[in-house]
């Protein structure tokens, strides 16, 4: 599906030549193309739209959005850009391939060129700039069950979430080395908080003696079972027989990127895969930026990310112009 948030009078086509590319619709990326068409920038969006907060009925900590579904978030966003005849916003489709303009080897500062389509290519689009605001891919632990709670009752931002659990007792659900650290966290919000492994060696037993200081419980054992109705989480099952009553939770993603579309560019990213940017967005590749949950560190709140793609959207202006002036 095309949507279309440019006018005839603008004379921008399928196969037009673009001042920046944005590869991905969510808040860094409309925020971006927010700023890059009040800058008089010709900007195509490409939103596959699959957002990573699917899930979520609610998203938190937004100014003046507090509570909003992110969905909603979208809808106004690319009703503001309508307003701004030299943005164009393509939903429900993606870029396929991307490379530099000379071709593989080729240096990037000569510009891009997309593939843009869906399964197949459908057209063809250069651009001057690129923006990288593409999110990451989620994988929830193997919990039977657990999408089936994931957004109503077990979430996986604290910083978003915990305001509406405080004080309850809570489950963190996670295999990953940083588990620890998370219980400590959402600590911070209840003094009642089990911590299931699902059978993954990932707290030793010097985290599980500290945690246990703060009145946190490790639960080693593989769960079998998440109890509950209509989303509410009530209890975990667990495979030694042992069910824990809970009203909530938190689950620890893995995240990676999305970016094998990228074809003879390569961007330096960190040790879980985010893209690797200076203070202001810059990637290591000429004209290529990242923002938003794609660049290091990760996953951040939605203001964070919105933020993150209107300053990139300065610099890339900047850039372009070969000005260095403050923000």
């Amino acid at each position: 599906m095309t949507t279309r948030i440019t006018t005839p009078a603008t004379g921008l086509t399928a196969s037009a030549d673009y001042d920046v590319l944005i590869v991905g619709g969510g808040p860094a990326g409309l925020s971006a193309a927010l700023n890059l068409g009040r800058a008089l920038a010709r900007v195509l969006v490409i939103d596959a739209d699959r957002p990573r907060n699917a899930a979520t009925l609610r998203s938190h900590g937004f100014l003046t959005r507090d509570g909003i579904p992110p969905q909603e978030l979208r809808r106004l966003a690319r009703e503001e850009l309508a307003a701004y005849p030299n943005v164009e916003v393509r939903t429900r489709t993606g870029v396929i391939a991307l490379r530099p303009t000379g071709g593989a080897g080729t240096a990037a500062n000569g510009g891009f060129t997309a593939d843009i389509g869906r399964r197949e290519v459908e057209t063809t689009v250069t651009a001057r700039a690129v923006l990288l605001a593409t999110g990451l891919r989620e994988t929830l632990p193997a919990v039977p069950n657990l999408r089936g709670f994931y957004g109503m009752s077990l979430f996986s931002c604290a910083a978003c979430d915990a305001w509406e659990l405080q004080g309850r007792h809570l489950a963190l659900i996670g295999e990953t080395a940083d588990l620890a650290d998370r219980a400590r966290l959402i600590g911070r919000w209840t003094e009642n908080l089990t911590v299931f492994t699902h059978g993954a060696d990932v707290v030793s037993a010097a985290e599980e003696r500290e945690l246990a200081t703060a009145g946190i419980v490790v639960r080693r054992h593989p769960i079998v079972e998440l109890v509950g109705d209509r989303g509410q989480l009530a209890a975990i099952r667990l495979s030694d027989g042992e069910t824990v009553a809970v009203d909530g939770g938190f689950v620890r993603p893995e995240w990676e990127n999305t970016l094998s579309f990228l074809d003879g560019i390569t961007p330096a990213g960190d040790d879980d895969g985010h893209l690797l940017t200076d203070r202001s967005g810059r990637t290591d590749v000429p004209g290529l930026y990242a923002a938003g949950d794609a660049a290091s560190p990760g996953p951040q709140q939605l203001i964070v990310a919105a933020g993150a793609g209107a300053r990139v959207a300065t610099v890339i202006v900047h850039d372009a112009i070969g000005v260095a002036t403050a923000h």
